[in-house]
């Protein structure tokens, strides 16, 4: 029977004879007692009873999914639970009170994650994620960026019942069992859990994150923006975790988040995004990249609108002050001018950035140009693409902005150097050596027209 469309509101309005579950010994008198006293009550009516006598009600929720098969009823008791706890978060702690020990308040919500139809799947998924957050050692005893101080015993069931749902929910998010419920599901998940810790460093290990950075893309409906901002919030948290730092600096997740924002106008999406590239901001490569991407001008752009949150206008505020420290840092001659020497050329910010050249201009006389010559020797000796589209790349910016650039590019015998990698089967190589060679034949009062 496909669940997919039933409402909690439908559910609860199911009649569900218990009288019938205490003549079968599915549960016992004072299970009854305590369900007519609960069932169908006004939810004042309910939160005193939880006040009251909370542990006994949750072992009689737990006994029904341990013992019932019958879908209806599992779907009316785990729907019971979900408005206890949407009414009242705190609820969850209830799972964990001493007087429950001995009951595992876990297993059921495992066990109908893997054998339930959608509703349950979702009803179970939500459930248990609240209930791992509220675990008292989880609240407890942490020390920070996700390590615990709990020894491996006192939290090893925990762990197991984690790995069993984040395991669950990476397999919805490789193979979903509903096409269009089952991932933003799984993202909701992980967007509760990963404010824990602990979890992140599960999840990590867990090798979840691949899962989760192909989401980030541009969205258009209502639904598929929220998905998106709970995916941004899911590398958010895990933002703040130093080995998952680690492993998004090696991910495509940077251009993905700024393309998300240079065309979102979502502030809460455009908020979330700023905050995690503030985070990564401090990692040299991720610096590096963000503004080879172009970020400080879309940050420049994002703080002229309208924004009137004050955390996303502060975020952008330090951002852009990041960003130029980072220029600053990595603009620096003596970088350039060991990078050259290597001959280990990449796409690094300085070359693209006119204040670079504009500032350093004069050192590339040092020792008779001794730069400009290792950077025309990389055109005969090396073999790698993106090494010979900076050379040409940054040989055309010597053109634009010395002087004398065009003449001593010509004296240094560039020119038939160059022209050969015109007809190279790489493209970008092709397109840096063609502008290259324009710069040379207009010279610099002409040069700077011309757009890279």
């Amino acid at each position: 029977m496909d669940r997919a469309d039933v409402t909690t509101e439908e559910v609860l309005k199911r009649d569900i004879p218990w009288e019938t579950y205490m003549s079968a010994k599915l549960i016992t008198e004072t299970h009854l007692q305590l369900l007519r006293r609960y069932d169908k009550k006004s939810a004042s009516q309910r939160a005193a009873l939880l006040d009251e006598d909370g542990p006994a009600f949750v072992r009689v929720f737990m006994n029904i999914l341990s013992d019932v098969s019958k879908e209806e009823t599992v779907e009316y008791v785990l729907a019971l639970i979900d408005e206890m706890l949407a009414a009242n978060l705190k609820q969850a702690r209830l799972f964990h009170d001493n007087s429950l020990s001995s009951e595992d308040t876990y297993q059921p919500f495992l066990r109908w994650l893997r054998e339930g139809n959608l509703f349950i799947q979702d009803k179970s998924s939500k459930i248990l994620t609240l209930i791992v957050s509220a675990h008292p050692k989880v609240q407890d005893g942490l020390v920070p960026n996700g390590e615990s101080s709990h020894s491996k015993s006192k939290i090893s069931k925990t762990d197991m019942v984690l790995n069993g749902l984040l395991d669950w929910l990476c397999s919805q998010l490789k193979t979903p069992s509903h096409p269009n419920r089952s991932v933003p599901m799984a993202i909701n998940c992980l967007a509760i859990l990963l404010r824990e810790p602990w979890v992140r460093v599960s999840f990590i290990q867990s090798d979840g994150v691949k899962l989760i950075i192909p989401l980030i893309s541009p969205a258009s409906s209502q639904q598929s923006i929220q998905l998106l901002y709970e995916t941004c919030l899911c590398i958010w948290l895990l933002s703040y975790y130093d080995a998952a730092v680690d492993y998004l600096a090696t991910t495509r997740v940077l251009p993905r988040l700024v393309e998300v924002v240079k065309g979102s106008t979502k502030e809460k999406v455009v908020r979330v995004i700023m905050l995690t590239l503030l985070n990564l901001l401090p990692k040299a490569a991720c610096g590096a990249q963000m503004i080879d991407l172009g970020l400080p001008q879309i940050v420049q752009s994002l703080k002229a609108q309208a924004w009137s949150d004050e955390d996303l206008l502060g975020a952008l505020n330090q951002l852009e002050d990041g960003l130029k420290e980072h220029i600053k840092t990595l603009s620096s001659f003596d970088k350039y001018k060991q990078e050259v020497l290597q001959g280990h050329l990449d796409w690094y910010p300085m070359h693209k950035d006119p204040g670079f050249w504009r500032e350093n201009i004069t050192n590339f006389e040092e020792n008779d140009f001794q730069i400009l010559r290792v950077l025309i020797t990389i055109l005969d000796t090396s073999s790698d693409p993106t090494a010979l589209s900076v050379a040409c790349y940054d040989l055309s910016q010597f053109i634009q902005y010395h002087p004398a650039g065009r003449i001593m590019v010509s004296d240094l015998k560039a020119k038939d150097r160059v022209m050969k990698l015109m007809n190279h089967e790489n493209a970008e190589v092709t397109r840096h050596a063609l502008l290259c060679i324009q710069r040379l034949f207009l010279g610099a009062k002409y040069a700077s027209l011309l757009q890279s």
